[in-house]
């Protein structure tokens, strides 16, 4: 790829938001774009008093709005320069961000419109306060005045088309499917139950099946329960819920089904030990209501973990023809496809339409497809 001669300066999000996804995204797009020889540099907004928590979380939220709303803006205008060729923001959530950027062009990443299709009163799980809906219509008027925006599906594309005004061609659209932001890899089975023994939380030994993600409505904890305790008559494996440990009405709800003393929390997930986890599991369960984009589908496939996700966009999407896909509702076919895959052979088929469809996630594809997109929209290209 020839060398971009401009700077492009990434915004990220702000970290006392513990947008985790978000963070990883845009630390992607700074290493890759470096390793590209694309100069980049990445500012986001610091909590300077977003930090203070001695007033309780609410008064918090409101000095974490100064930090973003107020102070950011600032240091944004006083970072731009001539030699800043193109302003990316990674995470649309940041959009209105764009309104002080005056003579570079801004691209936009958009994830998803979950949160502005709630506050329009969409069912999404996504329910938005009265405060909400004024931060989403705000965010929809950013992402009006870019120049660039780069959707992550084509689901998202479909509702910024609906949702985002456009006048004479501006903003212009694109879909740039996102890469891994980890290398996930299929491991030698030794090494991958090695990760697991030395992480003293599952006996590499007990086969389990796996769910990645958080409390949110959207992504079906329950669901996960209920459909695991189909199987709990006819498997002894066990329940591994990798990300924000479960509420206590989560694990209340184990506890109604039966299923408790057979549920692993695995918080704070590094990437190695996560790897571990795909690559051992007997399958992802993912029966997410809503995404942006599910890269947990594309992560499990790289490393070769069939996956059982809900027949919706944007799943349909990135599992490919690789993935089980089943109606939210349909949570008996959903275990009808895990005590199927409990047989070694089984497994080992969907594993290599797994790992097949893996390949379309390049994080060096992703790259090079912004790096275009960056020199159609700068002089110098």
């Amino acid at each position: 790829m020839p060398v971009l001669p401009i700077m492009v300066l990434l915004i990220g999000n702000y970290p006392a938001d513990r947008q985790q996804s978000m963070q990883r995204f845009a630390i992607m797009l700074l290493q890759g774009l470096t390793a590209a020889g694309i100069p980049a540099e990445m500012i986001q907004p610091q909590p300077y008093l977003g930090r203070i928590q001695v007033a309780g979380s609410f008064v918090a939220k409101w000095f974490g709005y100064i930090d973003k709303f107020l102070l950011f803006p600032w240091q944004l205008r006083r970072r731009l320069s001539a030699s800043v060729g193109v302003v990316h923001i990674c995470d649309h959530s940041n959009a209105m961000y764009g309104a002080h950027v005056k003579s570079q062009p801004v691209v936009i990443s958009c994830h998803d419109l979950l949160a502005v299709r709630g506050a329009l009163g969409e069912q999404t799980d996504s329910p938005a306060s009265l405060t909400g809906k004024v931060l989403q219509r705000w965010i929809v008027a950013g992402l009006e005045k870019a120049d660039l925006i780069v959707c992550a599906s084509q689901a998202t594309l479909a509702d910024v088309q609906r949702l985002v005004s456009r006048e004479n061609g501006r903003p212009k659209l694109e879909v740039i499917t996102l890469g891994l932001s980890y290398p996930y890899r299929k491991l030698p089975s030794e090494e991958a139950r090695a990760r697991l023994a030395a992480s003293s939380i599952i006996d590499p030994d007990t086969p389990f099946v796996l769910h990645v993600g958080s409390n949110l409505s959207r992504k079906n904890r329950a669901g996960v329960l209920r459909i695991f305790a189909r199987c709990k008559e006819k498997w002894n494996g066990s329940l591994v819920f990798a990300g924000e440990p479960l509420t206590e009405s989560f694990r209340s709800l184990g506890r109604q089904l039966g299923v408790a003393d057979r549920v692993v929390e695995v918080p704070e997930t590094a990437n190695e030990l996560l790897e571990a986890l795909y690559n051992c599991a007997t399958a992802l369960l993912f029966p997410s209501t809503r995404e942006g984009f599910g890269w947990p589908v594309a992560e499990a496939h790289a490393c070769g973990c069939p996956v059982i996700c809900a027949d919706r966009e944007p799943m349909i999407e990135v599992a490919g023809g690789a993935g089980l896909r089943h109606p939210i509702d349909d949570e008996a076919g959903f275990a009808a496809d895990l005590l199927r895959l409990t047989n070694p052979l089984e497994r080992e088929r969907e594993s290599a339409k797994a790992l097949e469809n893996a390949k379309r996630f390049s994080a060096a594809r992703m790259i090079s497809e912004y790096g275009e997109l960056y020199r159609t929209l700068t002089p110098a290209s």
